[in-house]
Order: C-alpha cells, then sequence, then structure tokens
C-alpha cells in the first residue's frame, strides 16, 4: 500500500467540474508519482481528470496541488536522524 499525503488548492476546482453522487458531491482527480522529488521534496501532483476529449484538444491541466508518498516521507525522516548522529 502507498500513502500519499498531499495539499489541494480547492479554489482551483471549476464548478462545472463537480457532480453530485449517491453520497455527496465528487470531483474526478489524477495522482501522479514521479520519480524524482522537486525543489520542495514533494514526488507527487493532484490535477483534475481530464476527459479523453479535453486530453486530445491539449486543454491545459488543472494542478490542485502537491505531496509526497509515505515512503519519501519515512526516508527524509531517516537521512535526519543520520544527520543528527554525528558527532561534529
Amino acid at each position: 500500500m502507498t500513502i500519499i499525503n498531499a495539499n489541494l488548492d480547492l479554489t482551483k476546482i471549476p464548478k462545472a467540474k463537480i457532480y453530485k453522487g449517491k453520497k455527496g458531491s465528487y470531483i474526478p482527480v489524477t495522482i501522479f508519482v514521479n520519480d524524482e522529488v522537486d525543489q520542495f521534496g514533494n514526488n507527487t501532483s493532484v490535477i483534475i481528470s481530464q476527459t479523453k476529449e479535453e486530453r486530445e484538444a491539449k486543454e491545459p491541466r488543472i494542478y490542485l496541488g502537491n505531496g509526497k508518498t509515505a515512503a519519501l516521507m519515512n526516508q527524509t525522516k531517516k537521512e535526519e536522524v543520520v544527520e543528527n548522529d554525528l558527532p561534529f
């Protein structure tokens, strides 16, 4: 199992993309897990899912936010512990 912690900018969600379901209102999202981290240590990004027609029309993606996988967060914590144990 992979856990992703992310922060999403709710102000970027177009009302037209929200749909009503049986138990609430929903927005379809796509989450990318990147092989490399960005300058802030993030390796995931979240966009509003695009339809086939939107992709074919090359419409711009709407980025909602980014985050880190739990494995990356644990790796960062381990590196911090090693750095703190140095005798200088």
